[in-house]
Formats: C-alpha cells, structure tokens, sequence
C-alpha cells in the first residue's frame, strides 16, 4: 500500500485541502487503514470528478480507493455485474459492449468509478426513464467504522443511507449491478432548438416519454423574449439491425477517440462579457432548428467533454462552482425566476443544461426528485458570487427544491435539512454505525452530517 500527504481539491479546483493519502490493494490494507485513521477520520475517494469537497479530508486520510478495479463476475446472459468499487465506468463500458451490455446510468464523464457512482448516487440524461445509479445496485459490501465488512442489500435503511450519503456511512468495496442490454454502440440523436424558457419545458413534457435520453443546453446570457432558449437534445441506443452496412460489422466496437488537447487555461477575459454572449450565440444559431436521426458515436453523445484532456482547467487559474438544483413539478415559476436572474446578472455561466427528472431514488440523501434541475459552471472568481449562490439556494429551499451535495462546496448548513427531508434518520444512523465519527469529511464537517 502506498501513503503520501497531497493537496486535493474537487473538479472544480477550488478549497484546496491537504490530506494523507492511502492507497490500498485489498480490503485487508482498507480495513487497516480505517482501524488507524486517526481523530480526523478518513474518506474514500474516486477519480476525482466530484466538483465539490465531498472526497476531501483536511488533515485526515484518504482512501485512493482506484487500485481495487478487478471486475469479479459477468453474467452475459442476465447483464448482472459484480465488481469492485474502484471500477470505473469507462473500464466496465470496454468490457460490457462487447457482451451487448451498458451500464444503466452514467453521467456526462465515464470516468467516475462504481463506489463514487453510489456514494453520489449520481444520475444521467436518462434520469427520466432508468432513475439514478442505486436503483440497479441489487447489494455491495461495506467496509464500517469497526473494520467489519457487512453485505448491505437494496431497500435496507444502511443501503438508502449509503446511496448518496457520500461515503459517510462507511466504505463501498465492491457493488452488484444490472446492465442495460443494447445492440450496438451507435445513438441516434434528435436536436431542436427551443426560443424560450417555456418552449423548452413544453417540449420536454410533449416527448420525453419517447427518449431514453434527453437534456438541453441553455443560454444563460440570452435576456428578453429569448430568456432560456436552448438547444434540446434526445436519443435512443440505435438496434444493430437499423446500422448502416459499415457499422454492422463491428455494431459493439467502443473505440472513443481524443479530441484535439484542451488549453491549459482560458483567458478570462473570454469568460464574460461579449465573447461569452458571442460564442453561446454561434452555439445557438449553429444548432439545427429540427434535425432527427441523427448517427453519434456513443462516447460523442454521451460523453463530449471527455474528448478535453484536464477540461476543468479551463474556467481560469481559480477554478469553477457547479452549481446544480432541482425544483418539483408545479414549481415551473421558480425556475423562470432563477434563469431570469441568473440571466439579468450576465452571469458567465458554461456547461448549463436542463433536464426533467422521474422518480428520485432510494437514497436518503439522494439529489434526484421529480421536477427540473438545472445545472451550470461559474468561475469561482466572479465577483459577488458566494452572496448571489446563497440567494438562489433560499429561492430553491423556498420552492421545496434541493442542491446537488456531490457538486457542493459552499452551502449553508442552516438550509440543508429543508432541502433533505430524511436528513434526521441520515445522522440518527450514522451516529448509531459510527459514534466516534471515524468517516468524515470537508464536506461533512462544513454541513455538520
């Protein structure tokens, strides 16, 4: 097992926190790790793509948890998987297609791994139709505060607790999945563009029932009439039968490719302003007005920024805020409310999509209800930032809405148990599974979970 004390920061790079580091190569080294962690308490980490500071631990440990990546057993026949919890979805999309499977749910980065999927719960474009990731976890193995591994099945109160509690329940070592059969690698893809805010939900209720996938892309910097127009995406995976010739030869092939390298920083001065409005501008007219059937590569559609070595590098040398809610059904006026602000701010938002969301999962502290969620990047440096995100999660607490923990670094503890109604059974059985508070967290430590 390998220890070195490191500076780690979420995604977003912001809150840098230093932290020793253990990387263990079996459950035995993990368990020995969480027996000798210390007051400070330890945390298990991923690769990193969680935006906030949930998988940092100022002046404790943490568990690199990427050198458990066997995957155990495969099913071909029933798509069942049993792998351990520093798998990455990348690595099980190599080893699924071939077998005509994918994984159920994944997010716009296939480099997250299985114990991070649960442990944020995490969930996709197909939110709508498939849930969040925990709902095609049938049981996983978690390693507790005392050292014991415990076998921890679906609809148990430790498995909604684990799901979406961000590691403070324990451990995950290793997960049971259900796949997704597919035929091929290929997604066929429709694209429309909406004028509005409102044209944009209305299209979204009409057909979402029809794709397994959907999401837009909104244009914070537009105002006026064209408030929250966008550029609507959907699609489905394309059956093997429907391929042309070429692509039937090798239908299961997953071959995603890298895009030309990412700069090492954008200047800021194309963050905001202008440029901003002038490049969201030739996105929006550059996109077709109704196009359908479209043929992308897999990786393309559901992974683009993939393709950018170190993308979040780009917003600038202070990093970026993701910041990412969701409000219920009924709650349409909110939502207006917060685009129309963030809008009449010219806040240099990126990376904003829209989606609607289906049933939430099981997890206790699970982001996912039905409504909208709305996400997007801000640079960590704009001015008055801190002040403008806090008046927006008491517009979202108000609206009976919730923010994304995972992609959290700087809520205010005093909102969280409205926007998490099951918050008080979370810390009721944590303090039951862990009373000396062996796993922590920034994250846990700043919200007081």
């Amino acid at each position: 097992m390998s220890v070195d004390t490191v500076s780690l920061t979420g995604w977003g790079r912001t809150a840098p926190t230093t932290a020793l580091r253990f990387r263990p190569r079996s459950y035995e080294e993990a368990a020995a790790t969480v027996r000798g962690c210390g007051p400070r308490g330890s945390i298990a980490r991923g690769l990193g793509r969680a935006h906030g500071d949930a998988a940092q631990n100022a002046g404790g440990s943490v568990l690199d948890m990427t050198a458990l990546n066997r995957i155990r057993t495969i099913d071909a026949g029933t798509g069942t998987v049993v792998c351990d919890a520093g798998v990455s979805l990348h690595r099980l999309m190599e080893v699924l297609l071939p077998l005509g499977w994918f994984v159920p749910v994944t997010p716009t980065t296939r480099y997250v791994t299985v114990g991070g999927a649960i442990g944020a719960d995490i969930h996709g474009h197909n939110q709508h139709v498939s849930g969040s990731f925990s709902r095609h976890v049938q049981e996983l193995e978690l390693l507790t505060a005392g050292g014991e591994i415990r076998t921890v099945r679906s609809g148990t109160p430790l498995f909604d607790a684990t799901a979406g509690g961000l590691g403070l329940t324990g451990v995950i070592l290793s997960a049971t999945l259900r796949c997704h059969r597919v035929t091929s690698s290929w997604m066929s893809v429709d694209t429309e563009r909406a004028v509005d805010l409102d044209d944009l939900l209305e299209r979204l209720c009409a057909g979402d029932h029809r794709y397994r996938y959907s999401a837009a892309w909104i244009d914070l910097r537009a105002r006026g009439r064209a408030t929250g127009r966008s550029v609507l995406t959907r699609g489905e995976h394309v059956p093997r039968y429907a391929l042309p010739a070429r692509a039937r030869r090798t239908p299961l092939a997953f071959r995603p490719g890298p895009l030309p390298a990412a700069p090492a920083r954008v200047p800021e001065a194309l963050l905001g302003g202008a440029p901003a409005a002038l490049l969201n501008e030739v996105r929006y007219r550059g996109a077709p007005r109704y196009r359908i059937g479209e043929l992308q590569k897999l990786a393309a559609f559901l992974h683009p920024l993939d393709g950018l070595p170190q993308w979040s590098r780009a917003p600038g040398r202070t990093g970026s805020v993701r910041y990412q809610f969701v409000v219920g059904h009924g709650q349409e006026e909110a939502l207006r409310r917060i685009v129309r602000r963030i809008s009449q701010r010219r806040c240099p938002a990126s990376n904003a999509l829209l989606k609607r969301f289906g049933t939430g999962g099981p997890g206790w502290l699970s982001f996912p209800v039905p409504g909208w969620t709305l996400a997007l990047d801000l640079p960590a440096a704009l001015p008055g930032l801190a002040r403008f995100l806090d008046s927006l999660d008491e517009e979202v607490a108000t609206a009976g809405g919730r923010v994304c923990l995972a992609k959290d670094s700087r809520l205010r503890p005093e909102l969280l148990s409205a926007m998490y109604p099951r918050l008080a059974d979370f810390r009721s059985l944590r303090a039951e599974l862990d009373p000396d508070g062996t796993f922590r967290s920034d994250l846990s430590r700043r919200l007081s979970l």
